[in-house]
C-alpha cells in the first residue's frame, strides 16, 4: 500500500470508528428511554440490562452504519479540501477518483459485512431481544394489561380504558370476562375503577374492583328457557378478585419460545415463508371465489328444471307470478343471501387484508438485508464528493449537510415502508426507493467533483437572463439611435 492510501485511510478510519461509537452511544440512550418503563422497577440485576441493550443494539446498526458513513465521508475529505491537499494531490497528478481508491475497497469490504451481519446477526439479536422483553414484561402483571385490549392475566380476561399511578395499579372502566368451566363467557363484571395490590414476596395479586355490576349468564336446563338468556345481575361498590401469579413471577428469563416475527428470519427462511404465505394466501382465494360462486346456485340453476310447453312473457316483474306471501317469502330469502354474502365478503376482505399486510412485510424484511449494504456503498459516494465539494470539515457543516440528507433519506424509506405495507406500493420498490433516490445524487456529486466543478452549475442558469438583457440592451440603443 502506498503512503497515500495509507494516509487517506488511517485518516478516514479515525473519524470512522469515532462517528460510529458516538452515534451508538447516542442512539442507545434513545432506547434506553424508550423501553425505561420495561426496566425500572422490577428488581432486574445489571447482567439482565446489560443483555437487553446488548440484543438491541444490532438493530440500530441499519441506522447508525449509513449515517455513519455519510457523515466521516463529508467530513474527511471535507478536511482534506479545506487544509489544500486535495489541491497538493492534483498538482501531483492525482485525480479524487485515485484518492477515493483505497476507501472504496474499504466500503466494499464494510458493505460485504453489513449484509453478513443484516442476515445473521440481526436476525439473532431480534430473537434474543423480544423474548428478554417477553419475558421482563411478565414480571410486572400491570406491564401484561395493555390499554384498550383484552390481556390474559391469570384466570380473567381484562380490558382496561387507561392506567395510571406510579406503577400503572390504578385501572379505569375495567371489563373482566372471567373464565370459567364452561366453554365461553358467562360471567362478566364491570367496574369504572380498580387497583391492582400485590407484595413481591406473594404469589398472589388482588384486582380491587370500585363500584361496578356482576354479569352472570344463567343456563337452564330447560332448552326452551334457554331462548330468553337469563342472566342474574349484581351490583357493588367494592369487589376483590385474587389473582394466583405463581406461573407469572416464576419467570425465565432465558426462555426463548417466542419466534414469530420476520425481523428474527434469515434471507433463506424469509424465502421459505415467503413461498408459504403466497401459495396458501392464493389457494385461499381459489377457494373463496369457488364458495362465492356456489352460494349463488347457478350450479344448479337446471337441476330439476321443467319448462313449461307454453311461454310467458314477463312484463314488469316475476314476483307478479306469485301471491302477496310468497312473493315477500322470496324477497326476504333473497336479501337473507345478499346480507349474508356481503357479510362474508367483508369479513374475507378483512383477512385477506391481514394476510398481504403481512406478506408485505416478509418481503420488505428480506429486500431490507440487501438495501444495507447498497447503501454503505451510495452513500460513500454522495458524502466524499460532497466534502470535496464544499470544502469544510469538523462537526459543523458536514454536520447538518449530513443529517439533512440522511433524514431525507430515512423518511422517504419509512413513509415507502409503510404504504408498502397495506399494498399502496410495491414492496421491492418500497425498500429501494430512498437508496435509488440517492443513486443519482451520488453519481452527479461525484461528476461534479471529479471534474472541478461547484455544487450547483448556477452560470447556466443565469447566462441565458444575462443573453437576454443584453439583446434587450442592444435593442434598446438601436431604437435611441434611430
Amino acid at each position: 500500500m502506498k503512503i497515500l492510501d495509507r494516509y487517506i485511510l488511517i485518516s478516514y478510519l479515525k473519524t470512522f470508528f469515532t462517528v460510529f461509537i458516538i452515534l451508538m452511544f447516542i442512539f442507545v440512550l434513545q432506547t434506553i428511554w424508550l423501553y425505561i418503563g420495561e426496566l425500572a422497577g422490577k428488581d432486574l440485576d445489571a447482567e439482565v440490562i446489560f443483555k437487553f441493550l446488548l440484543y438491541f443494539s444490532p438493530k440500530l446498526v441499519p441506522l447508525v452504519l449509513p449515517l455513519t458513513i455519510l457523515l466521516t465521508s463529508i467530513m474527511t475529505f471535507g478536511n482534506f479540501a479545506e487544509n489544500y491537499e486535495f489541491a497538493a494531490m492534483k498538482s501531483s497528478g492525482i485525480s479524487l477518483q485515485r484518492a477515493m481508491r483505497s476507501l472504496t475497497f474499504f466500503i466494499l469490504l464494510v458493505s460485504l459485512t453489513a449484509f453478513f451481519f443484516a442476515n445473521n446477526v440481526i436476525p439473532a439479536a431480534e430473537f434474543k431481544s423480544i423474548n428478554l422483553r417477553k419475558n421482563i414484561a411478565q414480571l410486572k402483571p400491570a406491564m401484561a394489561i395493555t390499554e384498550g385490549v383484552f390481556n390474559e392475566v391469570g384466570t380473567i380476561n381484562i380490558k382496561v380504558d387507561k392506567k395510571s399511578g406510579p406503577n400503572d395499579q390504578y385501572l379505569d372502566d375495567v371489563i373482566i370476562h372471567q373464565k370459567t368451566a364452561r366453554s365461553g363467557n358467562f360471567t362478566v363484571i364491570k367496574a369504572v375503577e380498580g387497583e391492582l395490590v400485590g407484595s413481591t414476596d406473594s404469589d398472589v395479586l388482588s384486582l380491587i374492583l370500585k363500584d361496578g355490576n356482576y354479569y352472570d349468564e344463567i343456563q337452564p336446563s330447560d332448552l326452551s328457557k334457554r331462548r330468553n338468556k337469563p342472566f342474574a345481575k349484581s351490583h357493588f361498590k367494592e369487589y376483590t378478585i385474587n389473582l394466583d401469579l405463581s406461573d407469572i413471577n416464576n419467570v425465565d428469563l432465558e426462555d426463548e419460545s417466542y419466534s414469530n416475527t420476520q425481523g428474527m428470519l434469515k434471507i433463506s427462511e424469509l424465502n421459505q415463508s415467503i413461498d408459504s404465505f403466497s401459495t396458501s394466501y392464493n389457494t385461499n382465494i381459489k377457494e373463496f371465489s369457488r364458495n362465492m360462486f356456489n352460494r349463488t346456485g347457478l350450479r344448479n340453476i337446471n337441476t330439476n328444471l321443467e319448462p313449461a310447453d307454453t311461454v310467458k312473457v314477463i312484463e314488469n316483474s316475476i314476483l307478479e307470478n306469485y301471491d302477496n306471501n310468497e312473493a315477500i317469502q322470496i324477497v326476504n330469502l333473497a336479501l337473507g343471501n345478499v346480507n349474508g354474502s356481503m357479510s362474508h365478503l367483508i369479513l374475507k376482505k378483512n383477512e385477506f387484508r391481514t394476510a398481504t399486510k403481512q406478506l408485505n412485510k416478509f418481503e420488505i424484511a428480506l429486500h431490507e438485508k440487501y438495501v444495507l449494504a447498497v447503501a454503505c456503498i451510495v452513500l460513500f459516494f454522495v458524502g466524499a464528493p460532497l466534502g470535496a465539494i464544499i470544502r469544510k470539515g469538523g462537526m459543523g457543516l458536514p454536520m447538518v449537510v449530513a443529517i439533512l440528507i440522511f433524514l431525507t433519506y430515512h423518511f422517504i424509506g419509512i413513509f415507502a415502508k409503510n404504504s408498502a405495507e397495506d399494498g399502496s406500493v410495491s414492496p421491492f420498490l418500497a425498500s429501494w426507493l430512498s437508496t435509488l433516490i440517492m443513486l443519482p445524487l451520488g453519481i452527479y456529486l461525484t461528476y461534479r467533483a471529479t471534474t472541478d466543478q461547484g455544487l450547483f452549475a448556477f452560470d447556466n442558469l443565469i447566462d441565458p437572463f444575462k443573453k437576454g438583457l443584453k439583446k434587450a440592451g442592444l435593442l434598446r440603443r438601436k431604437t435611441e439611435i434611430e
